[in-house]
């Protein structure tokens, strides 16, 4: 059973930064999709970043392009996302997400990310 776990969230003010982790236990390097999403308060999960694993492709939320950065370990298992610039605007809970798929086109969907963590919550005042 694949698990990804998070961690790194916490609260900081407008304009620092914050650096998240996930490592999906039970992933092996291979064909895997991996990603950031995120769900604020009223407000529906939206993708904030992905990675198709075998070759590092990456895929941003216009919100967050220029701002934040997805990557990964050289074990494949364990994705990061770092936040700069954040806006209060950022504020959510985050969660990972990971899969294994046969391309690269399934980290642009839903169906990618069968597995998800329990989320951290990253908080931006102002």
């Amino acid at each position: 059973q694949v698990q990804p776990v998070e961690s790194g969230g916490g609260s900081v003010q407008a304009g620092g930064s914050l650096k998240l982790s996930c490592t999906a236990s039970g992933l092996t390097a291979w064909r895997n999709c991996m990603g950031w999403f995120r769900q604020a308060p009223g407000k529906e999960r939206e993708k904030v970043a992905t990675i198709y694993t075998r070759g590092g492709i990456t895929d941003y939320a216009d919100s967050v392009k220029g701002r934040f950065t997805i990557s990964q370990d050289d074990a494949q298992i364990t994705v990061y996302l770092q936040m700069n610039s954040l806006k209060p605007e950022d504020t959510a809970m985050y969660y990972c997400a990971a899969g294994r798929v046969s391309g690269s086109a399934y980290c642009s969907l839903m169906t990618g990310f069968p597995y998800w963590g329990q989320g951290t919550q990253v908080t931006v005042s102002s």
